[in-house]
Formats: structure tokens, sequence, C-alpha cells
């Protein structure tokens, strides 16, 4: 076989593979992503508060200060500028050892945050997640905060945990990991239903 032939033969095989990968792949994954209920994962899982307005994604973890919402986990993750310093853009956990006195220090000092709070020291809202994104606590760190959301609000226990239910997100394929509430799509809910609740009352 001439040098010529193999030649052809390779520039053949490079443009098949590179209409199979550049091409045909990304279209297909691009249909796939226009299914309706995965088109609102395709485009970031965006959450809209009540004025229209972006207010984030589900699948990024948030900070929450205010009384009146469930706070996440903490992060090492500077998300937004203010307090925090501007934003990184990075993720990641912060490489401390467990002996690090400046961990020990964090840690400490979320914990008597907590309890000042009248809150269980739960590890997921002390610990910082491997990703420092991660935008769910577990159920029980969700119940910690309960009382303190519902005074701030002005809501009984009752009229919060239908939306904790609806929020909760089941082991990833049913078998790995715990289940989770999303705290973004809960504090968002409960804004709509501050709204809903001032709309009656008028």
């Amino acid at each position: 076989m001439s040098i010529y032939k193999e030649i052809s033969k390779a520039i053949r095989i490079t443009f098949v593979l590179w209409l199979l990968t550049a091409i045909i792949y990304p279209l297909f994954i691009l249909f796939v992503a226009q299914v309706p209920f995965l088109k609102g994962k395709a485009e970031g899982s965006i959450i809209p508060n009540i004025k229209g307005e972006i207010i984030g994604s589900a699948l990024i973890g948030q900070q929450f200060k205010s009384d009146q919402y469930f706070h996440g986990r903490p992060s090492t993750i500077r998300y937004s500028q203010g307090k925090q310093g501007n934003p990184t853009g990075v993720s990641g956990a912060s490489n401390l050892a467990p002996s690090s006195p400046q961990l020990l220090k964090r840690i400490v000092e979320q914990a008597n945050l907590l309890k000042d709070e009248d809150i269980q020291p739960i590890a997921d809202l002390i610990y910082t997640s491997g990703s420092g994104l991660d935008p769910h606590i577990s159920i029980k760190a969700v119940r910690e905060q309960l009382d303190r959301v519902a005074r701030a609000r002005k809501l009984k226990r009752d009229e919060i945990l239908p939306f904790i239910n609806k929020y909760t997100e089941g082991r990833f394929l049913g078998i790995f990991g715990e289940p989770g509430v999303n705290v973004l799509k809960l504090n968002n809910a409960l804004d709509f239903l501050d709204e809903f609740n001032r709309q009656q009352n008028k």
C-alpha cells in the first residue's frame, strides 16, 4: 500500500471522528437537553425570585444570614462582594489539616454561634463540603432551624413543614448519599408564601 493511500485513509478517519465527536455528538446532547424535564437543568437550574429576578442556581449553595432564612452549609468560597471579599470563582475545600488552628477556630466560632441561636451544632452546619458549593443540608439540620425561621416569618411550624418535605431530595439513584433539602429552593418558596399571605391580608 502506497504512502498516499495511507495518508488518504488517515485523513478520512480523522474527518469521520471529527464529524462524530465535534458535530453529531454535541448536536445529539443539545437535542436531549431540550427535553422538557431536562431543559431546566441543562440551562443551569436557574431560580427566579418573586419579582422575576434571577437569584441563583439550585445547583450552587448560597450564604443566607437573615433569621428568616434557613442557613446552608458553611463554605470557603467567596460568593460575592461584601464581608466575604471579592468572588474567587474557584470551588473546593480549604485544604486545612484537622490539626490546623485556623480550622479549629472557625469550627468553634460556628458551633458557638449555633448554640447562641439554640441550634444543635450538626455536622453540615459546621463543616464545609468538599466542593464548597453544596446546595443541600440534611433534614435534621433544617428542622433544627425551623423554630427560628418560623418566629422570624411569624408562621407556624406546620405551615413550613410541607415546603421542607417538597424540597427534600432523595438519595441519588435511590442508593447513594443521604436525603437533603435544597436550601435556595426552600427559602425562595417561603418568600413566595410570605408575599401570598400579604396579598391575602390586604
